[in-house]
């Protein structure tokens, strides 16, 4: 596939070189990738290395244009969590809610267990936004489709970043120790964030499409929230604790949280199993994306 010059004056003499050997390449067929799975996969990690410039451009354009209209800006990325700590601690100390007892102070437990779980839906929501918002420049422009998911997948790197500040600070304010383990903890994030990708890029195709696809994934989060254990520890019997155990997220957030605080994981048996489904699923769901992507641009265009 080719790869779009978006401002040729920028661009190295190499930079130029390298695009203009990349668009000799292209090839049309009728035939479906799937019938030469040797070739598809070739070409997947051709493109997904092909795109790594184009997909640095458009994080830098959708970071500076998302918070140079905002006034509070980088805080939009911690309000959330703090918001709903605040009212979920009083409904705590109210007796309005009977939570349980937690590992962390629970204005800690709920802030730090919410900033993970606005990771995982905002790399949930990645891919769709991505192709979604990218519908015209599909259909004009013949590149390596991974640069928007890329590009996307770094704005969620980079918003966890700015939530990192409200994590140290709580790690400061509730002088809560500091283990070993912690440098585990990105490993666990990143499985977690796979578990997201893996989820939005099966929908992609469907919701540029159809705005009933981000309309009801805006509907089930919502739900899908209240079977994760962000605001309450996990059930320990019941059927509501099968829902709860039985639910992808709750190992992947859990352990990622038990890694950063107290060290010790609860179930490493059910995380690698919600880990290896992750990450399966996150190659199946590539390639789903690369063989329905040709057909959502011929819909688009048509």
């Amino acid at each position: 596939m080719a790869l779009p010059i978006i401002n040729s004056r920028a661009m190295s003499r190499s930079t130029k070189e390298k695009y203009r050997r990349h668009r000799q390449k292209v090839t049309y067929t009728p035939e479906s990738l799937l019938r030469h799975p040797t070739r598809m996969l070739w070409e997947m990690q051709r493109d997904l290395l092909a795109s790594r410039e184009l997909a640095w451009r458009l994080l830098v354009r959708d970071i500076s244009a998302k918070y140079r209209q905002s006034f509070l800006g980088f805080f939009w990325a911690i309000i959330p969590a703090v918001v709903t700590a605040a009212g979920f601690t009083m409904a705590k100390n109210n007796g309005i809610v009977n939570i349980g007892t937690t590992d962390l102070p629970y204005p800690a437990y709920v802030m730090f267990s919410m900033t993970l779980w606005q990771t995982f839906i905002e790399a949930l929501n990645a891919p769709m936004q991505g192709v979604a918002t990218g519908k015209a420049m599909l259909a004009r422009i013949n590149f390596p489709r991974e640069a928007i998911i890329l590009s996307k997948l770094g704005e969620v790197f980079f918003n966890f970043g700015i939530k990192l500040i409200l994590i140290v600070a709580l790690f400061i304010w509730f002088k809560m120790p500091v283990t070993a383990s912690i440098i585990l903890a990105p490993v666990a994030l990143i499985h977690l964030i796979a578990l997201g990708t893996f989820i939005g890029l099966i929908l992609a195709p469907m919701g540029a499409l159809y705005q009933d696809i981000s309309r009801a994934v805006a509907l089930l989060t919502g739900f899908w929230l209240f079977i994760t254990p962000v605001v309450y520890p996990i059930p320990t019997s019941g059927l509501f604790g099968a829902i709860v155990k039985f639910n992808p997220v709750t190992p992947l957030l859990v352990t990622t949280r038990e890694l950063a605080t107290t060290g010790i994981v609860s179930d490493p048996t059910a995380f690698w199993i919600a880990s290896i489904f992750s990450l399966v699923g996150l190659f199946v769901a590539w390639i789903i994306y690369r063989v329905s992507i040709p057909y959502v641009v011929e819909r688009i265009s048509s």
